[in-house]
């Protein structure tokens, strides 16, 4: 094919021929979002902020496809069946000797254990037995890693005492997880002083690999399949020597109470003894590679590319549809041959681009349609919109008052040759300016000073002190001007303002107006708002609003949160937005959140006095934690009030919690001696590690509004609300979800054993009065 035959094939699927047709328009505009798509996701790819997604997503792939394990690898589990039966952990190295020798005596093939032997034991003859098992033994690997006291490059050896690696080989089982205390890989060797050293995993598969190369974990592996016998059962002579005979044999924890414990999105919490075992059974099963994000997004961008800039219809939706199977199907497949993906970052460019040209297209052709007043045929306010600069030095705009009273007594066509007439004269005052014409009579065009100064304005309207003529029939016109000379603003704000002032000039009988800005800046209530609120405490308009809560197990209201709100006697409802960070922001909260907790723990009291059981929840602002004073405001509001302080939960939002420094987590580790609840608010906005999550001494946590709105339409929110309930329940923490709204949301949580809802569904936050009485016939109808 000819060079030019190329050029012209590339115009069909890429162009029109070089014209600037919408379409070519649509496409450098959606060009243009790709572009800027994709450079986000790679450098939000590149710090790892798709990883708990594609963690959560890689699971469900993995419930999917579980297989069973190989076979050739036995777990023996230190259980908790094993501490109550042979003593507390940790045992005596004769424990281990015996249990050693009970494996090897059974034809056990290889025996690793996963428990760290690195310091003597508690009985020095135990250590002696061990060592001479292991000499007796000749097949047996022991765990190496390194102490947490830095990073792993830095951290110091934690490898088994002298007298044991004499007789023992040596296993590295130093792994990094991420931020949900999952290992995503797994080294195939360590160095440790300079050498390396296999992996348990590695080793177990008899694989050789230079340290520093990983690879993925297939979590598809079905766990509960895995072969494991209990310590206390081998060390007793209760299992068959079949059960070890020819196979490679892990000793290692079973029991979440004995620590090393990892999170499985989907199956909670496993030790990692576990993970290791896995490794090797996904080694066992096959080469696994790890292709990362970079090479699947890639490969979709292209797809995407295609799906942009072709012009073909059928092309640009087969390069749409490749995208989303790269982003959805291929994973499945590529994953049952141990090729892994992350497609979270494709599927964020799918769902980004592929719905902004569509919207595009949309709006193009909407704006096509739009752009054009429907009678006169004249550009509208929205072809002004889009084809004038919003720097104008002038916008001027008319008003013809009485436009709506003689268009409905003319025709299509009297209108029509009503408007021109009209077009005609504002022409000529504006020296030959577009005119817009918006409905009711309104047109606007841009103008300069000199052409729409105060001489030209009155010239021109004396241009309409001769009525219009139409079929013969003279028409008055009543007409008004306004303009706007302040270029600082966007172009719609600007318009309106030269309306306003039209409407204004007719309202004062004058010819026309100008704008004036200062009209609608309320400068005096910005700067004496916070001393109007101080005030406003003091006089009651500040009050207390209750949103009410309710226990999903029991299906009864259990106490509320508590809100603040302002009641203005001129301005009326003032939005907490405005007047809270206010206050945070100018160190002035302490009055403010003083009498919000006073007023709900008077209201708990009260309802404890009728002998009904209700909390109450307060937010806590973050300034709060850094200083001196809230503990014993909290203490003693709660003496007063004879309020049993397990009633009151103070909840501190997420980022706060977070960000806090240890002064902050000193105060919440008081306030929870206390016995009052701790409660992290808005959970799921901060990227909480599960670190910081055990670190925050909190009792409960609230998901965010965010996570719960679309819950049962988005799967990757009811995953993250499930785990998180999951997370939360296995740390001894209740959870609450805000922002129910819907009896389909209510029983998605019910599903997944929320503890707590709050939301318009459940009730609006509302006055004491409405709520006491909520509450009360609640109490009459369970006594009935």
């Amino acid at each position: 094919m000819s060079l030019a035959n190329l050029r012209r094939a590339g115009n069909r699927l890429f162009s029109r021929d070089g014209s600037d047709a919408p379409d070519d328009l649509v496409r450098r505009s959606a060009a243009k979002v790709l572009a800027w798509t994709t450079l986000a996701t790679v450098l939000l790819a590149a710090i790892g902020f798709f990883e708990p997604i594609d963690d959560h997503l890689r699971m469900l792939r993995n419930m999917a496809r579980t297989h069973p394990p190989s076979g050739r690898i036995v777990v023996v589990g230190i259980d908790q069946a094993s501490v109550e039966k042979l003593g507390v952990w940790p045992w005596s190295r004769a424990r281990h000797a015996d249990l050693l020798r009970r494996v090897n005596a059974a034809g056990a093939n290889r025996v690793f254990f996963d428990i760290f032997f690195h310091a003597p034991g508690h009985d020095r003859a135990g250590d002696r037995r061990f060592a001479e098992a292991l000499k007796q033994a000749g097949n047996v690997w022991l765990d190496a890693s390194y102490f947490p006291d830095g990073p792993v490059e830095r951290g110091r050896n934690k490898l088994p005492l002298a007298e044991f690696r004499e007789n023992a080989g040596l296993v590295s089982v130093a792994i990094k997880y991420s931020s949900l205390a999952l290992v995503r890989d797994m080294p195939y060797a360590t160095l440790f002083d300079g050498k390396p050293v296999q992996t348990m995993a590695a080793k177990l598969a008899n694989v050789t690999k230079a340290a520093g190369e990983t690879f993925p974990i297939d979590y598809a592996i079905d766990l509960a399949k895995i072969k494991t016998v209990s310590a206390s059962d081998v060390i007793n002579g209760r299992v068959p020597a079949s059960t070890f005979r020819g196979r490679d044999v892990v000793v290692a924890l079973a029991s979440h109470d004995l620590g090393d414990v990892y999170f499985l999105p989907g199956r909670g919490l496993i030790n990692g003894g576990y993970v290791n075992v896995l490794a090797a059974e996904t080694l066992l099963s096959g080469k696994p590679v790890d292709l990362g994000w970079f090479w699947p997004l890639l490969l979709t961008a292209l797809l995407a590319g295609l799906h942009v800039l072709c012009r073909p219809t059928w092309l640009s939706r087969l390069a749409l549809a490749g995208a989303l199977g790269a982003s959805t199907v291929l994973p499945f497949f590529a994953e049952a041959r141990l090729v892994f993906l992350d497609v979270v970052p494709c599927l964020t460019l799918v769902l980004i681009v592929a719905p902004s040209r569509a919207w595009l297209k949309y709006r193009r052709s909407a704006r096509l349609r739009g752009n054009v007043n429907a009678v006169s045929g004249l550009p509208n306010l929205n072809a002004l919109r889009d084809e004038c600069d919003p720097h104008q030095p002038v916008l001027v705009g008319a008003r013809i008052h009485n436009f709506a009273e003689i268009s409905s007594s003319l025709p299509e066509e009297g209108e029509h040759a009503l408007v021109k007439q009209i077009v005609a004269r504002l022409e000529l005052g504006g020296h030959g300016a577009r005119i817009y014409q918006g409905d009711e009579g309104i047109f606007v065009w841009g103008s300069t000073a000199e052409s729409a100064g105060p001489d030209q304005l009155d010239a021109l309207h004396a241009l309409f002190r001769s009525p219009a003529l139409i079929d013969g029939r003279p028409i008055d016109l009543s007409v008004t001007f306004g303009y706007d000379a302040i270029r600082d603003r966007n172009l719609a704000n600007r318009i309106g303002a030269t309306l306003v002032a039209a409407s204004e000039a007719a309202a004062e009988g004058l010819r026309w107006k100008a704008y004036d800005p200062a009209k609608l800046a309320d400068a005096e209530w910005k700067l004496s708002l916070l001393g109007r609120l101080d005030a406003a405490i003091d006089s009651g308009e500040v009050w207390v609003a209750y949103q009410p809560q309710l226990d999903v197990r029991t299906g009864r209201l259990c106490g509320a949160e508590a809100l603040v709100r302002w009641s203005h006697p001129e301005k009326g409802a003032v939005s907490p937005m405005e007047f809270v960070l206010a206050a945070e922001q100018h160190n002035r909260i302490d009055k403010l959140t003083a009498f919000v907790l006073g007023d709900a723990i008077k209201t708990a009291a009260a309802f404890q006095a009728r002998g009904i059981t209700f909390d109450v929840a307060v937010n806590i602002s973050a300034r709060l934690l850094e200083r001196p004073g809230l503990v014993s405001l909290v203490r003693q509001q709660l003496a007063d009030a004879r309020l049993p302080p397990e009633r009151l939960t103070l909840e501190v939002t997420e980022s706060a919690a977070l960000t806090s420094g240890r002064a902050s987590i000193r105060t919440l580790e008081e306030i929870g001696s206390l016995g009052i609840n701790v409660s992290i608010d808005d959970y799921g906005t901060g990227f909480s590690t599960l670190e910081y999550f055990k670190r925050i001494p909190a009792t409960e946590v609230k998901i965010d509004r965010s996570f719960i709105a679309a819950l049962d339409r988005n799967a990757s929110d009811r995953l993250m609300v499930h785990s998180t309930i999951e997370l939360a329940h296995s740390l001894g923490r209740t959870v609450v979800a805000e922002g129910v709204e819907t009896p389909e949301i209510l029983a998605e949580l019910t599903n997944l054993e929320c503890d707590k809802i709050q939301g318009y569904f459940i009730g609006k936050p509302m006055k004491l009065e409405e709520l006491t009485k909520l509450i009360v016939n609640q109490e009459q109808a369970v006594a009935a």
